[in-house]
Order: C-alpha cells, then sequence, then structure tokens
C-alpha cells in the first residue's frame, strides 16, 4: 500500500526505514533491543474498521522515511531491531491467547522495547497481559481520546478488562480525553477507579516532558513495567482521515510524535501499542498511516536515546 505505482529511488546514502527491521529468521532473536508485532484486531470494534490491513500498511510506510532522526542525534538503524510478524487470527478469546503467547515470546527475546501495531485498541488487553504477566505492580499509559471503560470486550472497553485482570486504577494515567467524545458515566468510573486524566484541554497548557515525566511517576510507581497505549484517534480529525473516532480539534500530529519519542526513552517503559488506524479509510496521501510509521520511528529514537544513556 505505497500509495503510488512509482518505484522509490534507490539512494545508498539515504537507507530507507523500511529495510531497518530485521525478520525472526534473519536475526538473533536474544541480542535484539526493539521487537516489533502485528496484530491486526478488528471483529470487536464499535465502529466497522479496516484495521486488519494496518500493521501490513505501516511497515510498507516505513519505506517513506529514512533511519536518521538529526533533531534526536541518533540513527534508528544503529538499533538491533527484529520483526517477529503478525498474530494470526487475533480476535475473540482464542485470539487473544495467541496474542499473549506471541507477546511472551517477542518478550522472551530481552529485548528493551516491544512496539506492537494494531488493530484496533482491543489489543491492549492481550498485548499489556502477555508482556507484563502479573498486572498487580504495573502501569499503564493511554494516549486517547476515551477512556476505554465500557461493559463488554470490545475496542471501547479494554482499560476495564485490565483492572479487571489486576491492574490498579491509581497506577493508570490517561492523556489527551477529549470533550464530547465520552460520557459522564464513564468518566466518574474513571475517577472512581482512581485514574489520573490529563485532558485535551489541560494537554494544551503544558510541556509534553511534563505530562511524561508525571505519567511516569504515576504508572511507574509499582516498581513493575510500564505499557502505553496510543490511540491514534487522540488526534486532530484533519490530520488523521483513517481513524474512525477521531475528532476535530484533538492532538497535532507533532503532539503525539514527541509524546511517541519521550515514552520510548523511559526506561520504565516495557511495551507501546500503536492503534486504531484505519487504512481501508486513509486519505489518497496516506498521511495516517504514515504518522503511524513516524510513532514507530520516534519511539525506538527514544529507545537510542535510552541505551544511550546505559539505562534500559
Amino acid at each position: 500500500m505505497s500509495g503510488s505505482d512509482t518505484p522509490l529511488p534507490n539512494d545508498p546514502l539515504w537507507p530507507r526505514a523500511g529495510h531497518w527491521l530485521s525478520s525472526a529468521d534473519s536475526i538473533d532473536l536474544p541480542s535484539a533491543q526493539l521487537a516489533l508485532i502485528g496484530v491486526p484486531a478488528y471483529t470487536t470494534s464499535i465502529t466497522p474498521t479496516g484495521a486488519w490491513a494496518t500493521p501490513a500498511a505501516i511497515r510498507d510506510a516505513l519505506m517513506r522515511y529514512s533511519t536518521y532522526a538529526g533533531g534526536r542525534g541518533v540513527d534508528v538503524s544503529a538499533l538491533r531491531a527484529v520483526d517477529v510478524g503478525d498474530v494470526e487470527n487475533p480476535d475473540g478469546a482464542e485470539g487473544e491467547t495467541r496474542v499473549r503467547a506471541a507477546v511472551g515470546v517477542a518478550a522472551s527475546t530481552g529485548c528493551s522495547l516491544l512496539i506492537a501495531l494494531g488493530g484496533d485498541n482491543s489489543i491492549t488487553y492481550p498485548v499489556m497481559g502477555g508482556l507484563l504477566g502479573d498486572l498487580s505492580n504495573c502501569g499503564l499509559v493511554t494516549i486517547d481520546a476515551h477512556h476505554d471503560l465500557r461493559n463488554g470486550e470490545t475496542n471501547g472497553s479494554p482499560v476495564r478488562r485490565l483492572l479487571e485482570a489486576g491492574l490498579l486504577g491509581e497506577r493508570v494515567v490517561q492523556i489527551g480525553i477529549a470533550d464530547f467524545s465520552n460520557s459522564e458515566g464513564y468518566a466518574k468510573r474513571a475517577a472512581q477507579a482512581g485514574i489520573r486524566v490529563v485532558t485535551r484541554n489541560e494537554v494544551a497548557t503544558r510541556r509534553p516532558a511534563e505530562i511524561v515525566a508525571e505519567a511516569l511517576e504515576v504508572a511507574g510507581a509499582g516498581g513493575g513495567g510500564v505499557f502505553v497505549d496510543i490511540d491514534v484517534d487522540v488526534c486532530d480529525r484533519a490530520a488523521v482521515p483513517g481513524c474512525p473516532s477521531a475528532a476535530p480539534g484533538g492532538l497535532s500530529a507533532a503532539e503525539l510524535r514527541e509524546f511517541a519519542f519521550l515514552f520510548g526513552r523511559a526506561p520504565q517503559v516495557r511495551g507501546i501499542d500503536i492503534t486504531e488506524i484505519d487504512a481501508t479509510a486513509d486519505a489518497a496521501d496516506q498521511r495516517t498511516v504514515r504518522l503511524g510509521a513516524l510513532l514507530v520511528l520516534e519511539a525506538a529514537a527514544g529507545l537510542c536515546v535510552r541505551l544511550q544513556t546505559g539505562v534500559v
């Protein structure tokens, strides 16, 4: 899904990020520092979605970018990074079991950071569980316009399900919660659980680094790993037309990229997911899918900085 039939130019001095990730059968897995896994869940989405197509589309979009982040002072090609492929049929109870198992295998490489490509937001539940196991001392940060505390087992319920699985609400931080995208009932549910909510309006008045520092202090208070859920529909709809539930006035693409970098840099963060992009509904210029690819690269750049400091 390159968006064009015109072949991309080949320049040895401009290596493409699409060539950066090694396949699982071509790298010594225990040496991997970053692992990428696709989780193309879509069948339980409240809003019909073609998110099953998104992991492949994001991998393809990586061909549009280089591996060099001059502003960050790093080249992500320095990372030993592996793409372990997609989980087959990840929806439903049996699918979630496959997701947890596949994530567990990827985590057994000892990688410092796992990035999961959704799929819809339902993947946060099995990916976090498969990566971190016992959730009682772990933390969750969501960058999302929605609370995701709905009843049932859909893309609107992963946070509620994680709470029921042992995650403590006082170690959950939700960044970007938007007006008119939630109900009073679910806002009360978040408050009753002890979740720290950073609204879209609050994000607009604070520096991302300040918000991230607070989120890590809250989510990391138990001493266990922290998982970060990036629901791309937190962005302004003009920036992400491939996100069915995005609304006008959300975060900018630049803000979301900065959050991905800062959380990738944090040693407490063990995993990040990127969800709610429908590659089949994107604009002709593929701006949503291309943002997804840049979020992968920003998180990887953060990991490069993390490893440079020697804190993993």
